[in-house]
């Protein structure tokens, strides 16, 4: 049974709309759930969402519920049980859908930055005032990787990782799954990991960037010292059995934000999106074909 909480309240009452301003996605939908992973710590998640989500009930015109779930894969879960319309995951989770779901799993958008870049990166962190320069370095020392079902959490640095040597069972002293990205960093800081697998867009946009910011860490506290090829962005995705008329709407009410409610976008994106442009399967065949790699070599693991 799927874990979930409903992070969203007061949506408040409705103006009824013009009987010519209802489209008939309207007529059968009277709730727009979407779905967020617990990748950022609750008081964050809440903080960057609530705002997207009162400005999407007023642009849409029936309420918007916000839906966080227990785990990456349980968004997966609720889009095939039909409990939510649309929902925001990585590539790896994405190839993971599409596994469960096949074509039911329809990707709509993805994040262009400031740059014009429509990836982000994984990365290594260490505390800056470590001696650890390098993976090599981190030989026999405890990690973190964020969850089984992250992309830059753990897909895309494991599979590289062992590309250039380093296999991570066993190159490093101990390795767990945190639970989520800021876990991993906030973690790291307070000395529990020598190193975490976490993201980063670019220098002035990440995990750690953003916990800087809100001063839940200090800022120079860690130091990259390893960076994955780029991960395209991670897709907004529905279900293909939604009224084409509503993932219309969706999509251009999320694409109008920026220049509708600029202060919204700028808490939801960090400042660091410039615009949203269509994201398509094709884009993520990389991606898949890593994780079917992992997903082989834990049905290789003899049973014990």
């Amino acid at each position: 049974m799927l874990t979930r909480r409903t992070m969203i309240a007061g949506l408040g009452a409705l103006t009824c709309l013009p009987a010519l301003a209802q489209s008939d996605w309207r007529q059968s939908i009277k709730e727009i759930r979407f779905g967020v992973s617990s990748a950022e710590h609750e008081a964050g998640a809440i903080a960057r969402n609530q705002p997207v989500i009162d400005y999407l009930t007023g642009k849409l015109g029936v309420p918007v519920k916000l839906y966080r779930v227990s785990d990456y894969a349980g968004l997966v879960e609720a889009l095939r049980a039909d409990q939510l319309e649309f929902a925001r995951f990585g590539p790896a989770v994405y190839s993971l859908g599409r596994r469960v779901l096949g074509d039911k799993l329809q990707p709509l958008f993805r994040d262009i930055d400031n740059n014009g870049q429509q990836g982000y990166y994984s990365v290594i962190v260490v505390r800056a005032d470590s001696p650890y320069r390098s993976v090599a370095d981190l030989k026999g020392k405890n990690f973190a990787f964020a969850d089984p079902n992250s992309t830059s959490g753990f897909a895309f640095p494991s599979y590289f990782l062992r590309k250039q040597g380093f296999d991570p069972q066993n190159h490093f002293g101990g390795t767990v799954f945190s639970g989520g990205h800021d876990n991993s960093v906030l973690a790291l800081v307070r000395g529990q990991f020598d190193g975490v697998a976490t993201y980063q867009v670019n220098e002035a946009s990440g995990v750690v960037q953003r916990l800087a910011a809100r001063n839940m860490i200090p800022a120079g506290a860690t130091r990259v010292i390893w960076t994955s090829p780029l991960i395209p962005s991670s897709p907004f995705s529905t279900r293909a059995n939604l009224p084409q008329g509503l993932k219309d709407a969706f999509v251009a009410a999320m694409k109008a934000m920026k220049n509708e409610a600029p202060e919204v976008w700028k808490v939801y994106t960090d400042g660091q999106v410039s615009a949203y442009a269509p994201a398509k399967h094709e884009d993520y065949l990389d991606v898949i074909a890593v994780t079917e790699e992992l997903e082989a070599r834990r049905k290789q693991k003899p049973a014990g």
